[in-house]
């Protein structure tokens, strides 16, 4: 199994502090955010890695990342995306780097402590996504599911929330996941310009 860290947003909220470099890259109390989900992967026993990387201050993550052997890691592949596209298209960018195996999916900006060790030895097919219960989930990107408590949809900022269970930006995925990408449309989030 193989790790993807997604790093690849502009960050134009933080604006100025992305003036000088990418978003993942500012520090996070005493390390640059980037080295949580890092973290993450190592921990739960993943020594693969990709990071999918965009904008103009790509290059800097060579600089501050190396070859990934301060964290252990076998190897550490960077997959460049030019624009955006959300995750399913950079996810989509990793297909050739990944190599047939399944794929556990983190945002470069999540800095999480949570052991997802269990989910990825109990791994066999299909998908899995990580969800957290909130108190506001008017702000997030909320679960929906149908009766028979299967997840049919991520909800971006619903008004009338469906559930309380929050995306948490953690995923793990089969190789099937690079067909399925091929099929999808962009959401109405990503035609409106998010």
């Amino acid at each position: 199994m193989k790790g993807i860290i997604l790093a690849g947003g502009l960050g134009t909220r933080l604006y100025p502090l992305t003036h000088a470099t990418n978003k993942h890259l500012l520090p996070v109390y005493n390390k640059p955010m980037v080295y949580y989900p890092i973290q993450t992967l190592v921990n739960a026993g993943i020594k693969d890695i990709i990071l999918v990387v965009g904008g103009p201050y790509a290059g800097d993550f060579i600089r501050v990342l190396k070859n990934g052997e301060d964290f252990g890691l076998n190897s550490i592949q960077f997959v460049y995306q030019d624009g955006e596209g959300g995750i399913s298209a950079a996810i989509g960018l990793t297909e050739k780097a990944v190599a047939g195996d399944s794929i556990v999916v983190i945002l470069g900006d999540n800095t999480t402590d949570a052991n997802i060790s269990d989910a990825i030895n109990n791994f066999k097919s299909g998908s899995v996504c990580f969800f957290k219960e909130i108190q506001n989930p008017k702000r997030y990107g909320v679960a929906v599911f149908d009766e028979e408590n299967n997840l049919i949809e991520i909800e971006e900022k619903p008004d009338n929330p469906k559930s309380n269970l929050a995306n948490t930006g953690l995923y793990i995925f089969d190789n099937s996941c690079y067909e399925r990408i091929k099929t999808l449309k962009p959401s109405k989030r990503r035609v409106r310009g998010y």
